[in-house]
């Protein structure tokens, strides 16, 4: 392989999809860019609706099953708190976020990529912190409002129609590339699935692939 072929891989972007009503997504959020940036990489964040991954995949959520329901919440909470971060259960919960991550795509294109994920740290922690239903447009408009975008640009750019395609095509991205949870990341080609993939994913960039004992 040619050494610029090589540089390109090592400084490859890490690919990390998310769900707004993804509470791993959510924990993961807060870690992923800090260590990329330890490595010296970057993150591209992709906005994704797991309900169309798991209607692919043929999945639920884990809350959809009664024998994982109680012990997914608890773990939620916990995962979090280990994290050292704050978490409240929301009251509905999982919920449509299309909306929300049709706005991202939106600010994408429009402002740019540290504007989206600005975006997209205001609604998770909106969510999973004060319990923000993000699929009510009175409440995602005042979210929007209130994280410094204008509100009724956002829920313009939620209705139109170039937006929901977009997020359609990212959808279809994501399971092109073989996506089916949240959060999911892609290090040079590998995937990586969970929050509690951290400790791999810095093992990966600091020393590349593992190698059998």
């Amino acid at each position: 392989m040619p050494a610029s072929s090589g540089l390109a891989r090592q400084h490859a972007p890490i690919q990390f999809y998310f769900d707004f009503s993804s509470p791993y997504s959510y924990i993961a959020s807060e870690w992923i860019d800090a260590v990329a940036a330890r490595h010296g990489r970057r993150v591209q964040w992709h906005a994704i609706l797991l309900g169309v991954l798991f209607q692919a995949a043929e999945l639920k959520p884990p809350v959809a099953y009664p024998l994982k329901r109680d012990y997914a919440l608890r773990d939620f909470e916990r995962s979090a708190h280990f994290a050292g971060l704050p978490y409240r259960q929301p009251g509905a919960f999982p919920i449509a976020t299309q909306h929300a991550a049709r706005v991202f795509w939106w600010l994408h294109e429009s402002q740019g990529h540290d504007a989206a994920v600005a975006w997209a740290h205001a609604g998770l922690r909106a969510y999973f912190t004060r319990g923000v239903a993000l699929n009510d447009v009175v409440a995602l408009k005042a979210l929007a409002g209130e994280s410094g975008l204008d509100a009724a640009a956002a829920e313009a750019a939620w209705g139109d129609e170039r937006w929901k395609q977009r997020l359609k095509a990212e959808n279809e991205a994501a399971l092109a590339a073989g996506v089916f949870g949240a959060p999911y990341c892609i290090v040079d080609g590998e995937p990586f699935w969970g929050q509690d993939r951290q400790a791999q994913i810095e093992r990966w960039l600091a020393s590349g692939p593992f190698k059998r004992v």
